[in-house]
């Protein structure tokens, strides 16, 4: 039975009571505890700094050359947070309910709850970091709208809040790694948990500069090692992401949870061509103000300049009229492909749909016009201060968008189209965050805990920095105290042997294969099964054959694959082709996943399950619960089931209209 170790009590005393009652380690006894974490984004580099300001020794792990390049810094639009700055009805309950809300209940009550409540103590601790927070003119921090939410509870630097969150953590870290609390090793990527006697206690790594193998001893594992969305080859993420640290933990015991819960997001610029190894985002923030349209005439060939205000379909003003664009993400992602299908679509390829900023240029503009007292004023006037308003909130974004497109977004609107973009799947864990492997956690994206069937914008920053600054310092000691008589263990213990033999012969074999085909190649083919058959629709048949499909690559994959280099140096083909192995086995899992969900929710749309009009039918009968998924064999999985009770939010049709 899979216990969530939810606390009794209501709602919103839960995590208070927690905190109240859980064990704790004494000073003393912290400087005898090594932890072991891996991955330093935001979930990694804030749980590596506190815990190490609380005592513990930690050695934290990156495949990056430093922690500065995790693929949190790429993080665009914001952070949420309950601090109803706005004075515009927003509360602690109410980002619970929008978030629960937008996962499309299917998200465990106490965690969201949990999350909502520490969400405004990130932004203290951020701005105490230094993190430089847009402010308005008197000084106070601002907010913005993003998707799934009526009011502005979005924290924000420019476009660049995930790398300015980063920095902020980072400096955290590396004052503990001054301090000697922390011991960081770049350029080392895990591929084994070694479990004793039930318990993780350490883990195998690579150097990969060396190539060597590494053994490292630790009284708890915690995994921040991101998200999968690369298992469809393109996608928003950056290319070095992968499942890797999680897939060797599900092999080793860890529950794989709601794999086919992945987020499509609807502001991406349009795939150009084959040549494509990933694509860019262009923050949600940009719909804040934006207005995104099509024309009404099917295959308009016209440029967007002579398509007069009458022939222009506002479609998510038009069907979401509450809400507007800032409908949550899998919604507006469905309507775009809904229209470029039907035969609105627009730019050279059809498969992109306009987001116009000529609205808010023209209102920003008469708006300084009206702050400034200018009385005697023309239109390019307006016109020149409106975008100057425009650059000063999205500048970095409009000249990202041109450097890639080579069109001016000031002037043309831009043209988006959904891409992949994050996963709420991921290892199951309890309230704790600790997985079905005792000692081993998992936290921020690399778990399934907060999100549900569908994330809303700005919420995996909340998410990760809430998980390392201010839960699992406590919910780790809970565990560790327990472990203080655990001495630590000699890294020549069999079990040590038997992980690294493991991982040893696995890049043997990879490296003995000498097939033709590359391993980019192989990582493509995946990528089209993945995005035609369980992407942004899912049917039976589709899944049935994917599934058939990923297995005969899998096949192909270990007998025809061709890594060049030796094992015992840098090798970067090694490494990705180590990385590609995990994505084709996640992708089957992801494919059942999706056939077992025999109903549509949050960004999973079965087909054969929608409305009259399209939208996303849950069926809470059958399927209110989590899919947690224990390997067994190859090819085979068993799906133990974490039952959803909703106490508060009772589940609803979700409407945006």
């Amino acid at each position: 039975m899979l216990n969530s170790k939810i606390p009794a009590g209501p709602l919103d005393q839960k995590w208070t009571e927690f905190k109240g009652h859980c064990k704790l380690v004494n000073p003393a006894n912290k400087r005898k505890l090594e932890v072991i974490i891996v991955g330093t984004g935001l979930a990694g580099a804030s749980a590596a700094s506190s815990l190490g300001e609380l005592g513990y020794k930690v050695k934290a792990f990156c495949f990056q050359d430093s922690p500065r390049r995790a693929h949190s810094i790429a993080a665009q639009g914001g952070i949420n947070a309950a601090k109803n700055y706005q004075n515009d009805g927003d509360s602690v309950f109410r980002l619970f309910y929008d978030t629960i809300k937008g996962g499309d209940y299917r998200a465990r009550e106490a965690n969201v709850h949990r999350l909502a409540e520490v969400s405004a103590n990130i932004i203290d601790q951020c701005v105490a970091q230094g993190v430089p927070f847009a402010r308005e003119y008197g000084g106070l921090l601002s907010n913005r709208s993003f998707g799934g939410t009526q009011v502005q509870r979005t924290f924000y630097a420019a476009g660049q809040t995930g790398q300015q969150l980063l920095i902020g953590a980072y400096q955290s870290l590396e004052r503990q790694v001054a301090l000697g609390n922390v011991t960081m090793y770049n350029r080392h990527e895990m591929l084994d948990v070694v479990v004793i006697d039930g318990k993780a206690r350490g883990i195998i790594v690579r150097n990969l500069v060396t190539g060597k193998l590494e053994r490292h001893f630790g009284h708890a594992v915690l995994l921040c090692s991101g998200g999968y969305g690369n298992v469809f080859y393109l996608s928003t993420n950056a290319m070095g992401c992968n499942v890797t640290a999680a897939w060797k933990a599900h092999r080793k015991g860890a529950y794989f949870a709601n794999p086919c819960f992945t987020q499509i997001h609807p502001t991406c610029i349009p795939v150009s061509g084959d040549h494509q190894s990933k694509l860019t985002l262009m923050s949600e923030s940009l719909r804040n103000d934006g207005r995104i349209w099509v024309p009404k005439k099917q295959n308009d060939n016209r440029k967007p300049s002579d398509i007069p205000e009458t022939e222009r379909d506002y479609y998510l003003e038009r069907r979401y009229p509450a809400f507007g664009n800032l409908v949550p993400r899998d919604v507006a992602s469905r309507a775009a492909k809904e229209r470029c299908d039907a035969g609105y679509g627009v730019g050279t390829s059809k498969q992109a749909v306009y987001l116009d900023y000529a609205d808010a240029i023209q209102r920003y503009g008469e708006i300084e016009v009206s702050k400034r007292n200018l009385q005697d004023h023309s239109a390019e006037t307006i016109t020149r201060l409106g975008k100057e308003v425009v650059k000063e909130k999205y500048g970095n974004l409009f000249d990202m968008y041109e450097k890639i497109t080579g069109e001016n977004p000031y002037e043309l609107p831009m043209r988006i189209y959904p891409a992949v973009h994050y996963t709420m799947g991921g290892l199951w864990v309890d309230y704790e965050l600790m997985t079905t492997v005792p000692g081993l956690y998992c936290m921020g994206e690399a778990n399934f805990s907060d999100h549900g069937a569908n994330r809303l914008g700005a919420s995996a920053l909340m998410q990760g920095l809430a998980d390392g600054y201010f839960v699992i310092p406590y919910t780790i000691g809970n565990y560790l105290a327990d472990e203080i008589r655990t001495n630590a263990i000699p890294t020549n213990h069999p079990a040590f042997d038997e992980a690294e033999k493991s991982v040893s012969d696995t890049i043997s074999r990879l490296m003995n294969i000498k097939g033709k085909q590359t391993v980019e190649s192989f990582h493509k083919r995946l990528g089209k099964i993945m995005w035609d058959k369980c992407g942004m629709a899912r049917n039976a048949q589709g899944l049935q054959q994917a599934i058939q499909e990923i297995r005969e690559l899998k096949k192909e994959f270990w007998s025809d694959v061709r890594i060049p280099g030796a094992i015992n140096e840098m090798n970067p083909e090694l490494d990705k082709a180590n990385r590609v192995a995990d994505f084709i086995e996640l992708g089957e899992l992801m494919c059942l996943d999706a056939l077992n969900r025999n109903e549509s929710c949050g960004g999973h749309f079965r087909e054969e399950s929608q409305t009259e009009e399209g939208e996303a039918k849950r069926d809470d009968a059958e399927y209110s619960y989590v899919s947690a998924w224990e390997l067994k064999s190859e090819h085979e999985w068993q799906l133990h089931k974490e039952d959803l009770v909703f106490e508060v939010a009772k589940p609803s049709q979700r409407s945006y209209k």
